[in-house]
């Protein structure tokens, strides 16, 4: 068994093995691709917070880890063929070793929900179950109807306030991680599918009310971040965002849309998304539990 840290040429690697998982899981293909796992990875030190398990040239074991100030975010999987052999507990010692030398006085270990060995093992580690999340998506028909507010593209002199709209919005959002401007600048233009033309906002004067940052993962479009500040919550314009989206992207040849959602969201996301039709595909688990 060799093990090396993993490198951007590995992102359609790591999909395949996290993806493993999610089939053997839930029963039907994984939609993970190589755009999903950059998203994971583009905040990440990959000579030394990734860890790929391989044995005669195929990966088979697989995890990353990073911290957000005291807490630690990590997630993990292990091969079904090579469940069994003890590779789920390297992992998640290796990775706990990491984040306390970094000084995570905490840590969050993402699994598939309904992976029951991902379960047992963290249970028995002391984890407890702290949050779930949802992906959920939409088959795009071309009958999304025209917002009823205007929505309009994202202009690159007002990138500052792009991002203070985030972070406003996403201020009461469950562990919410602020981010400096430059540093989330910087991330977003690392990124493989960085494109700036799915990137849209509702203004009220000189004032950007909502925003949206949308992203291509063919064949779907990905919702990244939505939010409306909270002066202008209860008008529609999470909903005017969404379908604005949606009509982009099938204009671009997308027949999906995607995103992922708290499930305990208080703003009532998850509400707002199945209001115009999507359905969750997978639910994802957040597993916590304190560093000594």
């Amino acid at each position: 068994m060799n093990l090396r840290p993993a490198t951007r040429d590995d992102l359609t690697v790591i999909a395949e093995l996290f993806g493993s998982v999610e089939e053997a899981v839930n029963g039907r293909p994984s939609r993970l691709d190589a755009a999903a796992v950059d998203g994971w990875l583009h905040t990440i030190s990959f000579e030394t917070n990734t860890w790929l398990f391989e044995e005669k040239g195929e990966v088979v074991a697989g995890g990353f880890a990073q911290c957000f100030g005291r807490r630690g975010n990590c997630a993990g999987a292990v091969r079904p063929s090579a469940w069994g052999r003890g590779l789920g507990a390297q992992l998640v010692e290796t990775i706990e070793a990491r984040l306390g030398a970094e000084g995570a006085g905490r840590v969050h270990s993402w699994t598939v929900a309904g992976d029951a060995g991902a379960a047992e093992l963290l249970a028995g580690r002391g984890y407890r179950e702290a949050r779930r999340f949802w992906e959920m998506a939409i088959e795009l028909d071309g009958n999304t109807p025209e917002p009823p507010v205007r929505v309009e593209p994202f202009a690159a002199e007002e990138v500052e306030a792009f991002h203070a709209a985030l972070e406003e919005s996403f201020a009461d959002h469950w562990e919410h991680e602020p981010e400096a401007f430059d540093t989330w600048w910087a991330r977003q233009r690392r990124r493989d599918n960085f494109d700036p033309s799915l990137w849209f906002v509702i203004r009220d004067g000189d004032e950007i009310a909502g925003v949206a940052r949308c992203e291509a993962r063919p064949p779907a479009g990905w919702v990244g971040a939505l939010g409306v500040r909270s002066a202008w919550r209860g008008r529609g314009y999470g909903r005017a965002l969404l379908q604005h989206s949606f009509r982009e992207f099938q204009l671009r040849g997308y027949t999906r849309a995607a995103l992922g959602v708290d499930a305990a969201n208080a703003t009532g996301a998850t509400q707002l998304y199945e209001s115009v039709g999507m359905h969750a595909e997978q639910g994802n688990v957040v597993w916590e539990k304190a560093l000594p």
